[in-house]
């Protein structure tokens, strides 16, 4: 089980979070979100000497400024959360590892995705809003079943420490990690380290028996 946090935005917290060593640590590249990182100086990021993977977060934003940002902060992976499309998922993933972002419904015709599969790494299903993602709100995960492509999946969208038990019993074959933002936080863009500890050896364990 891979753990992504994201949303991170305060040096001494991103510090704090770094030591947990999540996989994936995400940075939010998108100026109407509460967790934009236009304070965070580029270099704190790129000199940080991390196990975690830096993640970018954008929405429909350029291929131009994207990579300028890849190279400024020195991020390893991108996550992309608008309506980016197969060509530029494809461009990206020959420099970064790449994510892209859907918001699921009741309704979602997962067809939507296929286009992507071959060239994205991985997806990452969130809660559909009329925002981008931080919502803080679950969807009904049994939506998951309908779920059939060979591309593996993070859960996203509503992962708090109330409900990291029902994220364990989730045994799709392509469920990959989870995305834990929000419901972990004393304030947007700072995490609760303490929460943090307890759901990553929730994770963690459950991993470790599977083994």
């Amino acid at each position: 089980m891979k753990i992504k946090v994201c949303g991170l935005k305060d040096p001494v917290n991103i510090q704090a979070v770094a030591r947990l060593k999540p996989d994936y640590m995400g940075f939010i590249c998108y100026g109407p979100s509460p967790r934009f990182i236009a304070e965070l100086p580029a270099e704190f990021v790129k000199d940080l000497s991390i196990e975690s993977h830096k993640t970018a977060v954008f929405v429909n934003e350029s291929l131009e400024n994207i990579n300028l940002m890849i190279d400024q902060y020195g991020f390893q992976a991108v996550q992309l959360h608008g309506n980016e499309s197969p060509e530029v998922c494809e461009t990206l993933k020959q420099k970064v590892t790449l994510f892209k972002a859907f918001g699921l419904d009741s309704e979602f015709d997962f067809s939507i995705c296929q286009p992507y599969e071959g060239h994205v790494d991985y997806f990452i299903f969130d809660t559909k809003t009329d925002k981008h993602g931080g919502s803080g709100k679950t969807f009904d995960w049994s939506v998951l079943d309908r779920y059939d492509l060979n591309v593996p999946f993070l859960l996203s969208g509503g992962i708090g420490p109330d409900n990291i038990d029902q994220v364990i019993k989730i045994t799709h074959p392509m469920f990959y990690g989870v995305d834990l933002n929000s419901r972990f936080e004393t304030e947007p863009g700072v995490k609760d380290i303490e929460k943090l500890k307890t759901a990553f050896q929730q994770l963690r364990q459950t991993a470790t028996n599977e083994i």
